[in-house]
């Protein structure tokens, strides 16, 4: 693995393209990415896609250089040379918790800064020495610089950067660890887009952001002069952001080329496709590709078949009982001979093409995972409007507070609806659904749940039982069983929920994606589906397809449904009833 582009230079390159040739890396015997080719060029928007564990992440990481690669090379290259900055957004901020607002903001923009005191400097020397064509040559490069980095208007910024990231209501001398996590996670971003980095590798960057911060990012990156490439859920944000999708979900290669390492099934990245158009037209031509893989699988598969057989039976031409007309040994010998010959050719005819074939054959399509609804593990949903003769909400929130997070709320949600939960970052709508719970408790107002119902919650962070105490050891089965029961985890399998691959149910639980546990997380809660089901940014970290199919499913539950989500795509097809929240 080489690297050619992680130096501390604070030279923005508005040239600079991102180049990855054949990298692969593994987690022991267990291959994540194999031979990932592709070129960004600058001011181009990749956005990366794939299933949960298909090694989104993972490749982020190893472009960073926080993650050495088992093969392959990184550039990024700038035409005027130098080595350009790559900037990767990810889970642990770039600011320590005892540091305050305006001291982790400081850091982001220390390159500025330094920019600014090079055309100080230079412009001294300079005045020192007017003549001097080098001290010129240098005090051009260093102004060069410093308008690249936009230097005079720095502080104006940082401004706008909190505010389009709804951050500017905080006072800048609190210490970052006393923040919410959504604002670490925004202010992580405005701490990366500040740094101004050459590459701009971002990590699920819309997580937590509402509809003012999305359309403040998108307009920063449609000026990012170099390479970006995030990883991201939000269907809208790659159709608005994205100028190409780079999928690493398998695509048709040959069965040589798929490496020892390679495990079957979901979760291995061989290659990545690109893919030049908007996400909602990816999802035809990715439907297609797949026909096409799987028919041309079946078509080499019967051909090898019959060459086969035909190299195992080819040993005469004609019939097997025939003989020439004549008796004499020399015409046996002639037609013998003959028949030999042409059995010969035909055969190496067919040893070769099969030879050939074999070789060149494309792997089979792996087993595509396939969510098998929100009730596959039911064998009951206590409905209560379908047993109880009385009438009423199933659930009911009246005055509803909790200080400082959410303002008072009244809500009544009957049995069989879909509630849609919207608003700003901090108008409270996990903090909602934490007290509909009962995870918080209220500091005024009260929540009524009619007798007998059950709730049950997806958490935005995942929090996975862990009854003895054994950490990220276990297994994922262990775990299911953990979170389940035995008697429930025998009776409805993991397999049953198409939410976690066949492979990886005996891997430990650390190793497996955000993804891939929260994944996790929902086949616990459904394996004996709830009769109020509160789903908190249920699109968040899952993959596209999967959240097609989440919502798709949303629809035939037999229970009810209460959503709180920021995902526009979402949102433009809700058809339940929505509640917005305003903030405090």
């Amino acid at each position: 693995m080489s690297f050619s582009a992680l130096s501390a230079s604070a030279s923005a390159q508005p040239t600079t393209q991102l180049r990855v040739a054949g990298l692969s890396h593994a987690y022991g015997a267990r291959r994540v990415l194999t031979d990932i080719s592709f070129t960004v060029p600058p001011g181009e928007r990749f956005g990366l896609i794939g299933e949960n564990g298909s090694g989104k992440s993972t490749l982020l990481r190893v472009l960073a250089g926080t993650l050495p690669a088992d093969t392959g090379v990184v550039h990024a290259i700038a035409s005027g040379g130098g080595s350009p900055r790559i900037g990767l957004l990810q889970q642990e901020p770039p600011f320590g918790p005892d540091e305050t607002v305006a001291a982790s903001l400081d850091t982001a923009i220390a390159p500025v800064r330094e920019a600014i005191d090079q055309v100080d400097r230079c412009a001294q020397l300079l005045a020192q020495r007017p003549d001097d064509p080098a001290s010129a040559d240098a005090y051009a490069a260093a102004l060069d610089t410093a308008e690249q980095l936009s230097v005079w208007d720095v502080d104006a910024r940082v401004d706008a950067m909190l505010a389009g990231m709804g951050l500017a209501s905080i006072a800048r001398d609190r210490p970052t660890g006393t923040l919410s996590g959504g604002q670490r996670a925004r202010l992580s971003l405005a701490w990366l887009l500040l740094n101004a980095p050459d590459v701009l590798l971002l990590d699920e960057p819309t997580n937590h952001l509402d509809d003012r911060a999305t359309t403040h990012l998108l307009r920063v990156l449609e000026r990012w002069r170099g390479p970006v490439l995030f990883a991201s859920h939000d269907r809208a944000f790659l159709d608005d952001a994205a100028t190409s999708l780079l999928d690493l979900d398998p695509a048709p290669r040959p069965h040589a080329d798929t490496g020892p390492l390679v495990q079957g099934g979901t979760g291995t990245g061989i290659g990545a496709t690109r893919f030049t158009g908007a996400y909602s037209e990816y999802l035809t031509a990715r439907a297609a590709d797949r026909q096409r893989w799987e028919q041309r699988y079946r078509d080499e598969q019967g051909e090898i078949s019959r060459l086969r057989a035909t190299v195992r039976g080819g040993h005469l031409v004609g019939h097997a009982d025939w003989t020439p007309r004549t008796e004499q040994r020399g015409a046996q010998k002639f037609y013998a001979d003959r028949n030999a010959k042409v059995v010969s050719r035909r055969v190496n005819d067919s040893r070769s093409r099969l030879d050939a074939l074999e070789e060149q054959q494309i792997r089979k399509p792996p087993t595509e995972l396939t969510f098998a609804g929100l009730t596959v593990g039911a064998d009951r949903i206590a409905s209560v409007a379908h047993t109880a003769s009385s009438g009423g909400p199933v659930l009911t929130a009246t005055g509803l507070t909790v200080r400082d997070r959410l303002a008072p709320v009244d809500l009544a949600v009957s049995d069989g609806e879909r509630w849609l939960l919207t608003g700003p970052n901090g108008s409270g709508k996990s903090t909602l659904l934490g007290a509909l719970s009962g995870r918080i408790t209220p500091t005024a107002g009260a929540v009524s749940v009619r007798g007998g119902v059950r709730i049950g919650v997806l958490a935005q962070e995942v929090d996975l039982p862990d009854p003895q105490g054994r950490g990220h050891s276990r297994t994922v089965h262990e775990v299911y069983a953990d979170g389940v029961g035995i008697p429930r985890a025998d009776s409805v399998p993991l397999a049953t929920f198409g939410l976690i691959a066949g492979r990886d149910e005996h891997r430990p639980v650390g190793e497996l994606s955000v993804g891939q546990q929260r994944r996790l997380a929902l086949a616990i809660l459904l394996a004996d589906p709830p009769d109020v089901l509160l789903l908190d940014e249920p699109t968040n970290h899952l993959s596209l397809a999967l959240v097609e199919a989440i919502e798709a499913a949303l629809v035939e539950y037999p229970g009810t449904v209460v959503v709180a989500s920021h995902d526009r795509w979402l949102r433009r097809r809700w058809e339940g009833r929505v509640l917005a929240l305003n903030g405090r």
